[in-house]
């Protein structure tokens, strides 16, 4: 591998980092100081801000024509966010729901997940299609506005904190105004270069875009996540640490998909790998947050650490299967006929347990 495409990999990535978070800065500051409410603020301009790098990713794959990469980037990010941002989180502290959007934002990311798999029945997702996730982009940011003002004091309380920004009697529009131009200029350029690299990977390891983007594309673009949701379980902001991931996802779906389809002359191209995989995957791990976050409305270490290995084992056979490994049929069967049951039959007693729980303190 030529060490300048490792270069120009690490450079795009750390210009799609700088960019997101001077996005979300001068984003933030210029939304609360115009009197938008902190929590809004959080529940829209942050948790989409982490998932700009995605977008332009993904707007870049649009007009090179690479479907796979824009495909593999958005299916690998949710199933990132979920096993490894959440399961990292929570191991540093237990994460409790406390939040009520989540609880309605838990439900439509499940949805979302499912339409994107009907819409790639005949292995593309149209114009028309797009469009419509982007209208379901503008129903679920006012919807989000319309449910924050129900949130309890705590909550609203929590957001304040982390997002409020004090008034110092100054004009900082400026400032603002070039921080946002300055991290849309870091994000056009290090999508750029982020997305040469990718292809140079594909190209030089003999596997596929798709593959690509699941992997090494997917968890570099959700690094801004990962840094605002650690960060947040760290000051014990949980309902952030979740919401970011949660919200992130939704956006991935109707926006990144979304707005990077409509960059396209016919559409997105779908594979039928991630549609017979990788797609039923992603509502998989998005289906497995309800039962989660139902045990008594957190996620507990444990949890997370069972996040964590699903992680590990759904990399694990993306590499067996990209490198043809005998080990391949294996590992699947083990997955499959062991670690999943398993797994299904702990959520399940678990689930069951915290409904006992629950009749016994009513």
């Amino acid at each position: 591998m030529p060490l300048a495409t490792v270069i120009y990999f690490v450079l795009g990535l750390l210009l799609l980092i700088g960019g997101a978070e001077l996005l979300v800065r001068g984003a933030s500051r210029l939304a609360v100081g115009a009197g938008v409410s902190p929590l809004v603020v959080g529940l829209t301009i942050v948790a989409f801000g982490t998932s700009s790098p995605e977008l332009m990713v993904s707007i870049q794959t649009a007009l090179a024509n690479q479907p796979e990469l824009m495909v593999g980037n958005v299916v690998g990010s949710n199933i990132f966010n979920v096993l490894f941002i959440l399961g990292v989180s929570s191991l540093i502290t237990p994460l409790v729901v406390a939040q009520q959007l989540i609880r309605w934002d838990v439900p439509l990311m499940i949805g979302l997940s499912v339409l994107v798999l009907i819409f790639v029945q005949d292995a593309n997702i149209s114009l028309a299609e797009c469009l419509i996730l982007v209208l379901g982009l503008v129903a679920y940011v006012l919807f989000a506005v319309v449910q924050s003002r129900r949130e309890s004091k705590a909550v609203q309380a929590e957001y304040e904190e982390a997002f409020g920004v004090a008034s110092s009697g100054k004009r900082t529009w400026p400032i603002d105004l070039l921080l946002i131009a300055g991290g849309l200029g870091a994000l056009a350029l290090g999508s750029r270069w982020l997305l040469d690299a990718a292809i140079a990977f594909a190209e030089g390891l003999g596997v596929s875009e798709l593959v690509i983007g699941l992997t090494i594309v997917a968890a570099g673009t959700s690094l801004p996540e990962v840094a605002t949701s650690v960060i947040a379980s760290i000051r014990g902001e949980r309902d952030i640490a979740i919401g970011n991931v949660v919200g992130s996802n939704i956006f991935n779906i109707l926006g990144v998909l979304g707005i990077g389809g409509l960059f396209t002359t016919s559409g997105i191209a779908v594979s039928e790998t991630a549609i017979a995989f990788d797609i039923p995957v992603m509502i998989a791990v998005a289906a497995i947050c309800l039962p989660l976050f139902f045990t008594g409305s957190r996620i507990s270490r444990w949890e997370g650490v069972l996040l964590l290995v699903y992680y590990v084992a759904y990399t694990a056979y993306l590499i067996l299967a990209a490198t043809q490994n005998v080990r391949l049929s294996v590992f699947a069967d083990a997955m499959l006929y062991v670690v999943i049951p398993a797994t299904l039959l702990v959520v399940v007693l678990t689930v069951v347990r915290s409904l006992r729980q629950r009749r016994a303190s009513a």
